[in-house]
C-alpha cells in the first residue's frame, strides 16, 4: 500500500482538523490545498481522504467499497465497545449505513415514497406550507431564517410523509436535535456521545408510540407502510422499522434546512446572483443546482474498501476507510471552470451533494422542489430581503452537516 506523508504547504504540513472553527467557517481553501497537492490522503488520524470528482464519484458508485459501519467503528474508536451505544446501535440498523443485502432490502421498502410523480403530485401542498410559513412573519420585517422557515417548511412536510400527527409536532418544530458529528470520522468526546444517546432514545420513545399508532389507526403514510412490513414478518424488524423512520426524519428535513440556509447566504454573498435570480425566475431550478454544488449541506460520506483497489494512483488495501469529501468534489476544476464562483447560470451542474452509487439520497428530489419553492416565494414576496450579519454568519460546530445555527433577515 502506498503511504504518504503529509503535504507541506507554505513549510508547514498541512494537518487535517475539522473541528478548527476556522475549518467548519470555510473548508474549501484547505480542499484545494489538498486537491492540489495529496488528491488521495492520509490524514493523520488513519483515514483517507479523497478530494477530486473523479475519485470521488468512483468511490461511490465502485462495488469494491461499501460500508462496514462495525468496522469503522472498531477502526475510529479502538474496539467495538461503542457499538452497544444507543446512538450507535439505531444508526447500524438504518439503511443509511448498510450494505447489500440488508441495504436493498430496507431501501426498497421506502423507494416509492419518494418516485418523481409522488414528489411532483406535492408541489401545491409544499407551496402551501411555504406561504403559511411567510405569513407568520411578513408583517414583522424580520425572521431568523434557519428558526422561521428553512427548519420549518422540510419538518412539517416529513410529518406529514410520516403520518405523524398535528398536535404532536411542536417539539419537533421547536429545533433539531440532528447530529452530525456520528457520521464524522473524528471520534465523538463522551459528553457528546451522552448527548447523541438521549437524543436517540427520546426520538426512539415517540416513533415507537407513532408505531403503535398507525397500527391501531393506519392511514395513507409511510409509517403505515413500514409497520405493515414489519407485521409481515419477512422485511423489517421491530428496531430496524423505529431506526429507519427515524432516519427519514433526521435527513428528510436536516440537509434541506441547510441547503435553503446555505443557499440564501451564499446568494446574498454574491449579491449580484440574487438580483440576477430576482430578474428571471426561471433560472430557480438550475440556481438550486448550484447551490447544491457550491456549498453543499452534506459535505462527506463514507466508505471502506472490501479489497485491494488503486483510487487516484495510489493502491488501498482492504478495510480502508475512506472519507469522500463532497463538497471538495463540487469545486474541482476539472469539473467545474471557476469553482469558486456562484453561478446561477453555470450549465452542466451535476453535483455530488446527494451522494452517489446504491446510497443516492432518496430524498434529493423533495429538497430541491422544497427549495426551489423557497426561493420562488421570497423573490416574490420579499424581493428586498437582506442579511444584516452575512458577512459574519453562525456556523453550526458539524464537519458532515454543513449549516447555520441561525441566519437573520429583514425586509421592507
Amino acid at each position: 500500500m502506498n503511504d504518504m506523508t503529509p503535504p507541506v504547504v507554505d513549510g508547514e504540513p498541512l494537518e487535517f482538523n475539522p473541528l478548527d472553527p476556522a475549518f467548519i467557517a470555510d473548508p474549501y481553501p484547505f480542499y484545494r490545498r489538498l486537491r492540489e497537492t495529496a488528491p488521495v490522503f492520509k490524514a493523520p488520524q488513519g483515514f483517507w481522504l479523497i478530494t477530486r470528482y473523479e475519485d470521488v464519484a468512483f468511490a461511490l458508485r465502485d462495488k469494491r467499497f461499501g460500508k462496514d459501519f462495525v468496522g469503522n467503528i472498531q477502526r475510529r474508536y479502538g474496539n467495538i465497545d461503542r457499538m452497544s451505544e444507543p446512538a450507535v446501535a439505531s444508526l447500524a440498523r438504518t439503511m443509511l449505513v448498510q450494505d447489500p443485502p440488508d441495504h436493498t432490502r430496507l431501501r426498497g421498502l421506502v423507494t416509492k415514497a419518494f418516485t418523481a410523480r409522488r414528489v411532483a403530485d406535492m408541489r401545491p401542498r409544499i407551496k402551501k406550507i411555504v406561504d403559511d410559513q411567510l405569513d407568520r412573519v411578513a408583517d414583522k420585517g424580520e425572521m431568523d431564517v434557519m428558526r422561521d422557515l428553512a427548519h420549518r417548511l422540510p419538518v412539517i412536510v416529513i410529518c406529514d410523509m410520516l403520518g405523524i400527527p398535528e398536535e404532536q409536532r411542536a417539539p419537533f418544530l421547536a429545533g433539531s436535535n440532528v447530529n452530525g458529528r456520528i457520521l464524522e470520522p473524528v471520534p465523538m468526546t463522551r459528553e457528546e456521545m451522552d448527548q447523541a444517546n438521549l437524543n436517540t432514545q427520546m426520538a426512539g420513545v415517540y416513533f415507537k408510540q407513532l408505531c403503535d399508532l398507525r397500527r391501531r389507526e393506519p392511514q395513507d403514510d409511510l409509517t403505515t407502510e413500514l409497520v405493515r412490513a414489519e407485521e409481515a414478518g419477512d422485511k423489517l424488524t421491530a428496531e430496524e422499522l423505529e431506526a429507519n423512520i427515524g432516519l427519514l426524519f433526521g435527513a428528510g428535513h436536516e440537509t434541506t434546512t441547510n441547503l435553503i440556509g446555505n443557499g440564501l447566504l451564499a446568494l446574498h454573498r454574491q449579491s449580484e446572483q440574487w438580483e440576477r435570480l430576482k430578474a428571471d425566475p426561471s433560472l430557480i431550478p438550475n440556481a438550486v443546482e448550484e447551490l447544491l454544488r457550491y456549498d453543499s449541506s452534506v459535505q462527506l460520506t463514507g466508505r471502506v474498501t472490501n479489497t485491494e483497489v488503486e483510487i487516484g494512483g495510489v493502491t488501498l488495501g482492504e478495510s480502508e476507510s475512506i472519507v469522500a469529501l463532497l463538497g471538495a468534489a463540487n469545486r474541482d476544476p476539472a469539473q467545474y471552470p471557476d469553482p469558486d464562483r456562484l453561478d446561477v447560470g453555470r450549465e452542466h451542474i451535476r453535483p455530488m451533494s446527494f451522494g452517489g452509487g446504491i446510497h443516492h439520497c432518496l430524498g434529493a428530489q423533495l429538497a430541491r422542489l422544497e427549495a426551489e419553492l423557497v426561493f420562488a416565494a421570497l423573490i416574490e414576496r420579499m424581493p428586498n430581503l437582506t442579511l444584516p450579519e452575512k458577512d459574519k454568519p453562525a456556523w453550526r460546530r458539524s464537519f458532515t452537516l454543513r449549516g447555520l445555527s441561525k441566519l437573520p433577515a429583514v425586509w421592507h
